[in-house]
């Protein structure tokens, strides 16, 4: 099991990274919140979980090891792989997920692409009571840090990336991320608009 990684990262993708390990660059599926914190060039750390095909071995990277938790939980209902996971903990923190599934809120868990009504009623079912954290009045975990924002207009261009990487198409990824530009005058938190973005593709 690789618990997490640390080296200086060589590229960062839509939706993927590499961090040169000890000369041996390991590709990474990250998160959002996870490529947000990845300069290239710069030393970077993620939490890993590696998930084991007969045809593959794939190591997915979250921002922090209550993001990656919640990847491995979800994935124990039945109908959710690790790329439907990815997705949920993309659009929703771990806390958020937690109170989707505690208020039986399938509207939200719909917003996740891949996820219907029907899916998410037999997620609410089948992880109700099964997944770990306090939840707080307002959906927060109490010392939850909040991910560190992206410079300049980068936010954009991860934005698209990781739409794109969700199952979106270009076209509309880049009409998604145009419509959030005005929140991006409040926050850069790639993580943020990226759920305001799906959220707008979900609506239309």
């Amino acid at each position: 099991m690789i618990a997490f990684l640390t080296g200086r990262v060589a590229a960062r993708g839509a939706g993927t990274a590499v961090i040169d390990v000890g000369g041996v660059g390991m590709t990474v599926q990250c998160t959002p919140s996870a490529l947000s914190r990845l300069r290239v060039g710069e030393t970077g750390t993620v939490a890993t979980s590696l998930v084991v095909r007969e045809e593959s071995l794939t190591l997915f990277g979250f921002a922090d090891d209550e993001e990656k938790h919640m990847f491995e939980q979800v994935q124990t209902a039945s109908g959710v792989g690790p790329r439907l996971a990815l997705a949920m903990v993309s659009v929703h923190s771990p806390a958020g997920l937690r109170h989707a599934v505690a208020t039986e809120d399938t509207a939200a868990l719909t917003r996740v692409p891949g996820i219907g009504k029907k899916g998410a009623q037999r997620i609410v079912l089948e992880l109700a009571g099964k997944l770990e954290g306090p939840i707080l009045t307002d959906g927060t975990l109490p010392g939850t840090a909040e991910p560190a924002p992206a410079p300049d207009d980068a936010w954009r261009g991860k934005v698209v990336s990781g739409l794109v990487n969700l199952g979106w198409s270009a076209k509309d990824a880049e009409t998604a991320a145009s419509a959030v530009a005005a929140e991006a005058e409040d926050t850069a938190d790639v993580a943020v608009l990226l759920r305001s973005a799906l959220r707008r593709l979900s609506r239309a």
